[in-house]
């Protein structure tokens, strides 16, 4: 994935939200990643969020899948 390009499909608060994210895109067969997860949860809410990250030309579907599962 190194020579992907890489795109912000979601920001979260709490790691835990960013995994259930993730869990979404990845039962439909969207590889993603989670930025920032560890210092998400060292900083104030807000401040640092988790971002689930992926594939520049998935982004659309992915926030598509992941507004729909709300």
């Amino acid at each position: 994935m190194q020579d992907e390009t890489m795109a912000i499909a979601a920001e979260y608060n709490s790691e835990a939200e960013a995994e259930i994210g993730k869990s979404k895109l990845d039962s439909v067969g969207i590889w993603s990643t989670i930025r920032n997860e560890y210092m998400s949860t060292l900083y104030p809410v807000g401040t640092m969020p988790a971002q689930l990250v992926v594939r520049a030309d998935e982004v659309e579907k992915a926030r598509r899948i992941l507004k729909k599962t709300k």
